[in-house]
């Protein structure tokens, strides 16, 4: 991509995908996004550390999926902006036909998502809220590479923190697993503490700095919630920091303190005869 911005791209003002995009080491980042990342490290040290783990299980669970559960389609919610190892890029490693749609509403992950991408037949980046299930699934570049007759991976990584209460982020997730078929999964995790002012802080800064584009930390146990619907069987390792699922590997980037983590992991859809 070159040339200018296009107008509705606002960089006076740090948003969630480019701070995380400066966590990751990327350079699709401003001014505003390197200060917000400043105060976020003074009220939370391990930040980076976390974000680094959290793309590493990115990377893992959507090598588990396509290759242990053999899914071919993936749906990644709020996909962010692109780095190195993408959906797509883990996925069609295991099998060459996985096919990946990205569901973003930043105007900048928009725009960059589909110069980088557009050449590859089999990916597909879709502008709609991620709590807009009936747009995202009724897209046309959705039904060109989604089959809904077939289990599909739904991937809502590190973005359930970004919305509100009253986004209403389970019935997100309800939606979507109710329109999906059995045997597909869905992946989601969040930012949890269980320091109320760890909470309040980081909340506050980021809906300050956003322009109260942002959700909140929650809890464990509200996250735990997220799965508390019908046909959703958690897989193990269970519900955990998602540095210890399923790792690959001994060395990482260990957080130095833990005053919150990324916490969640992966459910089955079973089929409704099933759930009776």
């Amino acid at each position: 991509m070159n040339g200018s911005l296009p107008d509705e791209i606002d960089v006076s003002r740090p948003t969630a995908a480019r701070m995380y995009d400066l966590l990751l080491g990327g350079r699709l980042n401003y001014p505003s996004d390197q200060a917000a990342v400043e105060r976020l490290l003074e009220i939370a040290p391990s930040t980076k550390e976390l974000a680094l783990n959290n793309r590493a299980f990115l990377r893992r669970v959507v090598e588990v999926i396509a290759r242990q559960y053999g899914i071919r389609q993936f749906i990644d919610h709020g996909s962010g902006l692109p780095t190195q190892d993408n959906v797509h890029q883990v996925a069609q490693r295991v099998h060459p036909d996985c096919r990946v749609v990205y569901v973003d509403n930043d105007p900048m992950v928009l725009a960059y998502g589909r110069a980088l991408l557009d050449e590859n037949p089999r990916v597909a980046v879709v502008g709609a809220d991620m709590t807009d299930t009936p747009a995202i699934f009724g897209h046309e570049r959705f039904g060109d590479l989604i089959d809904l007759s077939k289990p599909t991976a739904a991937l809502f990584v590190s973005v359930a923190h970004c919305l509100k209460d009253e986004e209403d982020p389970f019935g997100m997730i309800r939606r979507t697993v109710e329109a999906l078929p059995s045997g597909s999964v869905i992946v989601v995790c969040q930012l949890v503490s269980h320091d109320p002012r760890i909470r309040d802080d980081v909340t506050r800064l980021m809906l300050d700095g956003t322009g109260g584009r942002w959700g909140r930390v929650r809890t464990e146990a509200e996250v735990q919630a997220f799965f508390e619907i019908d046909r959703l069987e958690i897989e193990e390792p269970g519900l955990v920091d998602v540095t210890n699922w399923r790792p690959d590997r001994d060395v990482f980037p260990r957080q130095r303190t833990d005053e919150w983590i990324e916490y969640g992991g992966l459910a089955r859809i079973r089929n409704r005869a099933q759930t009776a």
